[in-house]
Parts: structure tokens; C-alpha cells; sequence
């Protein structure tokens, strides 16, 4: 049986541990259902895997020399009962690990947290507005505890949140950076979408004119200086 339940990989990226070559492990499942989300071939946990472990150990050994890290994501990884067993199979062969989630299972990221040197966090919304976006109770709770957790331990990271002007508008964007900064977050970056295919076929494509763009950023800059902006 394989350690993990693999949906895909990337065998090279520059782009997903900042400054590392490294491969990304797409786990199979997620627990929610974001309406923008753009992988929905990742969200059924009972999906047949599309690699083995055996043959992702076997390709990690060949790129010893290549890349430097590997980046866990999904799906959300934090569903793989074996997340923790995998993370030391591979650290031991000598790559950093990298991990992308939201963080939808507190205990085991905490469990996790020690093993990984990098994390992309995505936090959704304000706590009481994650549930409206997850279509998942309790997710805000479990989102901003896994924050919290992040945050009191010595682990590198980016938090990110993904914008869609039909689930978010710019005053609830303008609090959520204010309540960022003001519990100790100085690395974050709002990823505007704008992709056409998503989860929720009622969500349109989400896009702003350049001007009121441009000036939506300097705010948030005024908020947080260290903010950077990127689309998906």
C-alpha cells in the first residue's frame, strides 16, 4: 500500500518554495469545497492515485544533485494519514520540504510543522467568512487555529489569500490585511483571480480595471507594506 495518495507532480518548479529548485507532490482529497477552486480533479480522497511512492522515492533519488526541495501540496496534503512518515522518508534523503495548505486539520499540522522549513499558507477570509467560501462548517476555525500555529512556530512562510470580487469586496480586504499585520503576519501576498473555470459555475470571471486595481493595491500597501500581489 502506498505511504501516500499521489493525484500528480511537477517534476521542476521555481516558483513554489521561493528561491529553490524543487518537485511539487499534488495529494489526492480535500475536506473542502472552495468555491473558486481551480483542481477539482484533486478534492475526492477515493480518486485512483496517479503515481506511487515507490516511484516518487525512485525519482527524488535520480534528482539528488537537482533539486534541493520538495513541496507537499494538493488537495490538502494535511488529509495523508502518512503525511508525517513521507515527510521523514524524504527529508532523510536530503531535500528541504515544502508544504502548501489551509490547514484544515490543526492537529496534524502541528504534528507537521517540525519536519518542514517552508509553508505556503492559505488563509481564506476572516474567520466567521471562511465557512461562506469552504461550503464547510467549522472551516474558519480550523483555518485561522492552524494560522496561530504557524505563526508561534519558527517555520519560513508566505500566507496568501486568493480574491474573487463575488466572495470578498474591498472593505472586508481592507480589514482581513489590517488583522494580518496586527497579529504578526509580515508576509503576504493577495493572489486576485481570474481564472474562467471553477468549482462553482455561478462565480464569473473576477477582474478589476487597472486604475482601480493599481489603486487598490497602494491601500493595501498603507497597510502593510511588505503586501505582494500576484494572479491565478
Amino acid at each position: 500500500m502506498d505511504l501516500l495518495k499521489i493525484g500528480g507532480l511537477t517534476p521542476l518548479t521555481t516558483i513554489d518554495y521561493p528561491d529553490h529548485l524543487s518537485c511539487v507532490i499534488y495529494c489526492q482529497g480535500c475536506s473542502w469545497r472552495c468555491r473558486y477552486c481551480h483542481n477539482p480533479d484533486l478534492l475526492d480522497i477515493n480518486t485512483a492515485a496517479n503515481f506511487s511512492w515507490k516511484k516518487l522515492v525512485s525519482f527524488l533519488k535520480k534528482r539528488k544533485n537537482l533539486l534541493e526541495a520538495v513541496v507537499f501540496s494538493g488537495g490538502e496534503p494535511l488529509l495523508q494519514k502518512n503525511l508525517v512518515q513521507a515527510m521523514m522518508q524524504i527529508k532523510n534523503l536530503g531535500f528541504k520540504i515544502g508544504l502548501h495548505t489551509a490547514g484544515a486539520l490543526p492537529k496534524r499540522f502541528k504534528q507537521v510543522l517540525p519536519l518542514v522549513n517552508w509553508v505556503g499558507f492559505d488563509v481564506k477570509d476572516l474567520s466567521s467568512y471562511v465557512d461562506s467560501i469552504t461550503q464547510v462548517k467549522t472551516s474558519g476555525v480550523k483555518n485561522w487555529q492552524s494560522l496561530k500555529l504557524l505563526l508561534k512556530s519558527n517555520v519560513t512562510y508566505q500566507c496568501r489569500t486568493t480574491v474573487h470580487w463575488q466572495l470578498i469586496d474591498e472593505a472586508r480586504l481592507f480589514k482581513l490585511t489590517h488583522t494580518m499585520k496586527a497579529i504578526g503576519v509580515d508576509n503576504y501576498c493577495v493572489q486576485f483571480s481570474r481564472i474562467t473555470k471553477m468549482l462553482d459555475s455561478n462565480l464569473r470571471y473576477s477582474v478589476k480595471a487597472k486604475q482601480e486595481l493599481s489603486k487598490l493595491k497602494n491601500e493595501l500597501r498603507g497597510i502593510m507594506p511588505s503586501i505582494t500581489f500576484s494572479s491565478e
